[in-house]
């Protein structure tokens, strides 16, 4: 039979280990994790407190509440679009996820495999994730300052290559109401108005992008907006920069966060 002294000892002991087990399982002393920290291959382009790796007109652009903020006002409004461009790479084959945010005015988008122009400061050249607050074009594929439209919501599309004697001739000749005259539409994805029930307005939205050689699909909230299969050689890009955008027109306020990528092996 244990004394009185050695129970006290023993039930102290189990008291303590009690509150050491008690202790670390304790939520608020395990050190939380992100989505940026997700082990799904993504790994974050943006900080949530710096523009680190980002490079952009400071007027237009900066960090607020954590997340990267491109505002229009009255007093500074554009002549140009301007982007803040990621200066961490030129992928080629990646996925890009990040969530934003627009006002019901703002004009935005996500440009992928562009390049910079040097007669312009922050400006892009090349593919685009439309974005804007009335969702109009919002998922749509647009080229900046290139071919201009390549897919509508709800387009599945192959762009065709240029004949001999398109080639020879400018882009403008190609174009027609902003749309790029060389496309097929393949496919439906949807009713616009379907597709659209799935956007938030003055809230939080997903984009999923992911571009694997000359395929490349745009989803917002996990619903596929648009897929384009860019088979002009002539024009189509395979790698470059990527930045996102606020666009000439009224005073607006775009938001973008947990901004992720994942490149995909060859």
């Amino acid at each position: 039979m244990l004394s009185v002294k050695t129970t006290s000892i023993v039930v102290y002991i189990l008291l303590l280990v009690g509150f050491i087990a008690c202790k670390n399982n304790n939520p608020t002393n395990t050190k939380s994790v992100g989505p940026s920290s997700k082990n799904d291959g993504f790994i974050s382009i943006f900080d949530g407190e710096t523009l680190n790796d980002w490079k952009g007109n400071p007027t237009y652009w900066s960090v607020e509440n954590g997340n990267l903020t491109g505002i229009i006002t009255p007093e500074t409004l554009l002549s140009k679009n301007t982007f803040i461009i990621w200066r961490g790479g030129e992928p080629s084959n990646f996925e890009l996820k990040l969530e934003y945010r627009i006002s019901e005015d703002g004009n935005s988008g996500i440009n992928y495999r562009s390049e910079t122009i040097d007669t312009i400061p922050y400006a892009l050249r090349g593919y685009q994730a439309d974005i804007d607050g009335k969702n109009n074009y919002t998922g749509q594929n647009y080229e900046e300052r290139k071919r201009t439209t390549l897919a509508y919501q709800g387009e599945k599309v192959n762009v065709n290559p240029l004949s001999n004697s398109e080639t020879k001739s400018s882009l403008a000749a190609n174009i027609q109401k902003n749309c790029w005259q060389n496309r097929e539409v393949t496919e439906s994805l949807g009713s616009k108005e379907s597709l659209l029930a799935h956007i938030k307005k003055d809230d939080w939205n997903q984009v999923h992008l992911i571009v694997n050689d000359n395929r490349m699909k745009h989803y917002v909230n996990g619903v596929l907006m648009s897929d384009v299969t860019d088979n002009d050689t002539t024009n189509r890009t395979m790698s470059g920069k990527i930045g996102v955008q606020v666009h000439v027109g009224p005073p607006m306020k775009v938001e973008f966060r947990d901004i992720r990528l994942k490149e995909i092996a060859d």
